[in-house]
C-alpha cells in the first residue's frame, strides 16, 4: 500500500447498553449464576476508525449522539493523525451522516477547493445527497470517501473489530454506570492495539456472475 495515502475503515456501533446485571452470590464449587433481570444505566454510541494497513483502531469518539456533526468531528479528529504529505480515503456506509453538507464544506476548505459548492437543496455540489456522495468520492481528492454498497456493509473491516469487541469485552459484563462501560471500551481497544492487531488480508475476490 502507498504509504502517502492512508486507508480508514470507519463506521458506528449505535445503542451500546450499560446495563447492570443481577447474579447470585458466589458458592463452593459452583459458578457466578447470571440472572435474566438487569437495570439500564443509558446507551452511548462508539465511532471507530481503524487503520487498514496496520488493523490497529487508529480513532475513536464515545458520544451519546451520531448526528452530521458528531461525525464531521469524528473525521476531523482523524485527520490530525495524518504526517504531512500523507492522504486520507475513508471506508464508510451510505449513511445520510456520511455525505452531509457540513461534511463536504470542510472537505473542501481542507482541499483547497475553488469551486462554488451551491446551495443544499437548490443547487451545486450541496444539493443533494448524490451530488456530494459524488463530490467526497473524487480520487484526486487529498481527503477522499470510498462507499460501500447497499446492505452490504459486511465489506467493511471494521465491523470485524465491532464483532471482536461485543465478543470479548462486552457480552455477559454488567455494567454500573455509562462510565464504566466506557472504560471497558477503552480498555479492550489499548490491548486491542498492542496485542491482537494485524493488517488486513483480504480474501474475498468477488462474485461470480456466471453462476
Amino acid at each position: 500500500m502507498n504509504k502517502d495515502i492512508r486507508l480508514f475503515s470507519v463506521d458506528e456501533k449505535t445503542g451500546i447498553q450499560a446495563l447492570e446485571r443481577k447474579s447470585q452470590p458466589l458458592r463452593p464449587g459452583r459458578d457466578r449464576r447470571v440472572e435474566y433481570e438487569y437495570k439500564r444505566h443509558g446507551t452511548t454510541t462508539l465511532m471507530a476508525a481503524q487503520d487498514v494497513a496496520t488493523g490497529q483502531l487508529i480513532s475513536y469518539r464515545i458520544h451519546p449522539t451520531r448526528t452530521e456533526l458528531d461525525f464531521l468531528c469524528f473525521i476531523q479528529r482523524t485527520t490530525a493523525v495524518l504526517q504531512e504529505g500523507q492522504q486520507a480515503v475513508f471506508l464508510v456506509d451510505q449513511l445520510n451522516t456520511h455525505m452531509s453538507a457540513s461534511l463536504v464544506e470542510w472537505v473542501a476548505s481542507q482541499i483547497g477547493y475553488v469551486g462554488d459548492l451551491g446551495v443544499k437543496g437548490k443547487s451545486g455540489v450541496l444539493k443533494s445527497k448524490s451530488t456530494r456522495k459524488a463530490f467526497l468520492e473524487v480520487d484526486h481528492h487529498a481527503i477522499r470517501f470510498l462507499f460501500t454498497p447497499k446492505h452490504c456493509s459486511w465489506l467493511n473491516p471494521i465491523e470485524n473489530w465491532f464483532g471482536h469487541l461485543q465478543r470479548k469485552a462486552l457480552n455477559h459484563q454488567s455494567f454500573d454506570s455509562i462510565e464504566s462501560l466506557i472504560a471497558r471500551i477503552e480498555n479492550f481497544t489499548e490491548y486491542y492495539n498492542s496485542y491482537l492487531a494485524k493488517p488486513l488480508k483480504w480474501k474475498f475476490q468477488g462474485f461470480d456472475r456466471k453462476k
